[in-house]
C-alpha cells in the first residue's frame, strides 16, 4: 500500500499544475473543479505520508497502551455491533501489514503499533478539514467539503477498527505476558 499512496501522491501532485493551467487557458469550471480535487488529493495523500513518517518518528510504535485515551468506553461495543464492524474489518487495507504479524511481533508490540496507528488516523481525520480554508482563495467549496468529508470519514473507519480490535489483542498480551513471567 505505501507504493501506491506515494504513487498517487506523486500523480496527483503532477496533474495539479497541469489542470491549474488548463483552466487559466480555457476558463473551464470542469478543469477548476479537477484541479482542486487534484490539489486537495495531493495534500490528503501527502499528509497522510507525512503524518504517519511523524509519528513514527517520535513514538517507533512503542505507545502506551494503558493509557486511558486508548481504553474503550462503555459505548463502543454496542457502536461496534451497529456498525458491524467484524463484516467489515478484515477487508480494510492496512499501510504495512507486518506491524500487525504475529509471527514477526508480540501481541505487547502489536498492541503499541495499534495504538500510534490509531492516533496517526485521529490526527488524520482532524487534518482533512484543512483544504476547507482555502475555499475563499479557489471556490468550489462543495468539492472542498466533499474530498474533506470523504477523506476524514474513510480515517475514520481505521480508528474504528483499531478501537475495535485492541481490546483483544490487550488480553492476548496480558496471557502473553503472564506466560512469560511463570
Amino acid at each position: 500500500m505505501r507504493k501506491g499512496m506515494i504513487t498517487t501522491a506523486a500523480v496527483c501532485a503532477v496533474l495539479t499544475p497541469l489542470l491549474w493551467i488548463g483552466y487559466w487557458f480555457w476558463q473551464s469550471e470542469l478543469l477548476l473543479s479537477f484541479a482542486i480535487t487534484a490539489g486537495t488529493t495531493t495534500y490528503h495523500f501527502v499528509m497522510r505520508l507525512l503524518v504517519g513518517y511523524i509519528y513514527d518518528g517520535r513514538m517507533h510504535n512503542r505507545a502506551n497502551y494503558e493509557r486511558r485515551w486508548f481504553q474503550p468506553l462503555r459505548l463502543e461495543a454496542g457502536l461496534y455491533r451497529f456498525l458491524r464492524v467484524k463484516a467489515w474489518k478484515g477487508r480494510m487495507p492496512s499501510y504495512d501489514p507486518t506491524l500487525f504479524s504475529h509471527e514477526l511481533h508480540s501481541w505487547h508490540e502489536i498492541a503499541q503499533a495499534m495504538c500510534q496507528a490509531e492516533l496517526v488516523h485521529e490526527t488524520i481525520v482532524l487534518l482533512s478539514f484543512l483544504p476547507v480554508f482555502t475555499v475563499r482563495w479557489f471556490g468550489a467549496e462543495a468539492v472542498f467539503w466533499c474530498t474533506s468529508a470523504a477523506a476524514a470519514l474513510f480515517d475514520l473507519l481505521f480508528v474504528i477498527m483499531q478501537r475495535y480490535n485492541r481490546p483483544r489483542v490487550v488480553r492476548l498480551a496480558q496471557k502473553e505476558q503472564q506466560r512469560t513471567h511463570i
